[in-house]
C-alpha cells in the first residue's frame, strides 16, 4: 500500500455516476420500491408521527411532571446530564450502544424491537480504523 489514503479515496467511483439522471431517468423499482404520491405527502399511517416522536414527547412529559413535583432546577439538572452524556461516544468505526442514557431514561430494564429483532440502523460496519480516524479529525 505505497499509494497511500488519498489515492484510495480517488480511485472509488459512487454509485450514483452509473444512473441516469435527468428528465429522462427510470424509476429503479428494486432500490426505492413502488412510487406512491400519497406516501410523499402524508405518512403511510396515522400512528407513525406519533411513533417517531415517541421519545421526544415522552422526555417532554417526563420533565413537565418532574418541574411540577421537585422545581424548576430537577428537568435542567436531567438535561445537562442527557446533554453531556450524548457527547460521550466510541471511536468512529465503533458502535455506540448509548447504555448510559438509557440509563438516565429508564429503559435499561425495558426490552424493546430493537433489542431483540435488532434496528438496522444499528448493524455493525467496520470500515479502516485509521482512515474513518483521520477523516473524523480533519487530517484527510
Amino acid at each position: 500500500n505505497s499509494r497511500g489514503a488519498s489515492s484510495l479515496l480517488k480511485d472509488s467511483i459512487p454509485i450514483t455516476e452509473f444512473s441516469a439522471s435527468g428528465p429522462f431517468e427510470g424509476h429503479d423499482l428494486l432500490r426505492r420500491g413502488f412510487t406512491s404520491v400519497k406516501n410523499e405527502l402524508m405518512p403511510s399511517h396515522p400512528l407513525e408521527l406519533s411513533e417517531k416522536n415517541f421519545q421526544l414527547n415522552q422526555d417532554k412529559t417526563n420533565f413537565a411532571t418532574l418541574r411540577n413535583i421537585q422545581g424548576l432546577y430537577a428537568p435542567l439538572k436531567l438535561q445537562m446530564e442527557f446533554r453531556a452524556v450524548k457527547q460521550v461516544q466510541r471511536l468512529p468505526f465503533l458502535h455506540s450502544s448509548n447504555i448510559a442514557l438509557d440509563t438516565l431514561r429508564g429503559n435499561d430494564e425495558c426490552i424493546g424491537f430493537e433489542d431483540i429483532l435488532n434496528d438496522p440502523s444499528q448493524s455493525e460496519v467496520m470500515g479502516e480504523p485509521h482512515m474513518m480516524m483521520e477523516y473524523k479529525l480533519g487530517l484527510l
